[in-house]
C-alpha cells in the first residue's frame, strides 16, 4: 500500500463502530454523512495578495507664479493633456494691473499702446502632464505663494501593503486594479516602486507599493479608492481541488479518496496524505499525491440527530451529580 495512505483507514473503522455503538445507545434515528463526489482536474491557479490603495500623481508638481498680480487669462481647463513649454495662463504683475486700469480712463488707443509696451507675463508648463487641479479664474489677485495649477505625468495606484505580505511581493509582478467607484472597470498593471519606509496604521506597519496601470481610464481621478490584487506566484496545469475538499489530521493534510480496485457502484474511501501548494480562495494546487481524474469525497454535511426520543450524545462531557 502507498505509504502515504494513513492509517486513516483503520480510524474510520474504529469510528464507523463507535458510531454503531452509539446508535444503538441512544436508540436514536439519525442522518449519515453526505458525501459528494469531485474528481481532480488541471487548470490554471494563482496566488495573490489583495488589499487596498488610492489613485494619486506619479509626481504632483504644483505650479506657481514667479509675480504677484492678477490673471488675465486662462488656456487650459481640469483634464487638459499639455506638453512641456504650453501656455497655461498670463498674468500681469501688480504694476502692469494698476497701469492699464489707470489708462482705461482715458482713451482706448492710450490702454492699446500700454498693453503693447508692458507685456503680459506667461505660465507655462515645464513637463508633458495632465491638469488635474486649476485654483485660479480670470480677474484674480494672486501671490507667488498661491498655487494656480496642478499637475501630473500620470496617474498611478498605490497599494497599501502589510508587513506581513511585503516580503512576497517584489517589483514587475502584475496586479489587476478595480476602483471603487467603477467596480466594473478592471484595469492591469505593473509593480513599478516598493517604499523602503513604512507607516503606521491601525497598529499595523504598512508600505506603500506603487503600481503603474497599463491603461489610464477616462473615469480615473486622483484620491479615488481601489481595490489591488497583487499576483505573486501563478501556474499552469496545475492539479486542482476545492479548498473544502483537504482536511487536516494529526497535523498532516489528507483528502478523502476513492478506494482503487472497489465497485463504483458502492465506492469506499479512504485518507490520503497530499501535499498542497498554491490557493486561493477557489482552489488549492496539489503538488503530491493524487493524479488527475482521480477522484475524492468532500463532506457535504455531518451527523444530525433525530429530533424524536431526544438523548444526549455519549461521548460529550456531562455534569456529574
Amino acid at each position: 500500500m502507498n505509504k502515504k495512505i494513513l492509517a486513516g483507514i483503520a480510524a474510520v473503522a474504529i469510528t464507523a463502530a463507535a458510531f454503531a455503538a452509539w446508535r444503538m445507545w441512544s436508540g436514536q434515528q439519525v442522518q449519515e454523512l453526505s458525501l459528494r463526489e469531485l474528481e481532480v482536474t488541471t487548470g490554471a491557479i494563482s496566488e495573490t495578495v489583495s488589499t487596498t490603495g488610492v489613485v494619486e500623481p506619479r509626481n504632483r508638481l504644483k505650479i506657481q507664479s514667479s509675480i504677484a498680480g492678477r490673471v488675465e487669462e486662462i488656456m487650459v481647463d481640469e483634464g487638459a493633456l499639455v506638453a512641456e513649454g504650453d501656455r497655461l495662463a498670463m498674468l500681469s504683475s501688480t504694476e502692469r494691473a494698476a497701469l492699464l486700469d489707470a489708462a482705461r480712463l482715458n482713451d482706448q488707443s492710450e490702454q492699446e499702446y500700454w498693453e503693447e509696451v508692458y507685456k503680459k507675463t506667461v505660465i507655462l508648463s515645464p513637463i508633458d502632464a495632465q491638469v488635474i487641479v486649476r485654483s485660479i479664474e480670470p480677474g484674480q489677485t494672486v501671490t507667488t505663494s498661491d498655487s494656480l495649477f496642478v499637475l501630473s505625468d500620470r496617474l498611478i495606484v498605490t497599494a497599501y501593503v502589510d508587513e506581513t505580505d511585503i516580503g512576497r511581493v517584489a517589483e514587475g509582478q502584475a496586479a489587476s486594479i478595480s476602483l471603487d467607484a467603477y467596480p466594473d472597470i478592471t484595469v492591469t498593471g505593473r509593480i513599478d516602486h516598493i517604499h523602503y519606509e513604512s507607516h503606521l496604521e491601525n497598529n499595523v506597519n504598512i508600505y506603500d507599493v506603487d503600481i503603474i496601470p497599463d491603461t489610464i481610464p477616462e473615469v480615473y481621478r486622483s484620491g479615488m479608492s481601489a481595490t489591488v490584487d497583487i499576483v505573486v506566484e501563478e501556474k499552469n496545469d496545475a492539479l486542482l481541488l476545492p479548498p473544502e475538499a483537504l482536511q487536516s489530521i494529526d497535523g498532516k493534510t489528507v483528502v478523502m479518496q476513492r478506494s482503487r480496485g472497489h465497485d463504483t457502484a458502492s465506492p469506499s474511501w479512504e485518507y490520503v496524505e497530499v501535499t498542497s501548494g498554491l490557493q486561493n480562495e477557489h482552489a488549492v494546487e496539489i503538488v503530491d499525491g493524487l493524479e488527475a481524474g482521480d477522484h475524492v469525497f468532500v463532506e457535504n454535511g455531518g451527523f444530525v440527530l433525530s429530533e424524536k426520543n431526544g438523548g444526549t450524545n455519549p461521548f460529550m462531557p456531562s455534569r456529574k451529580r
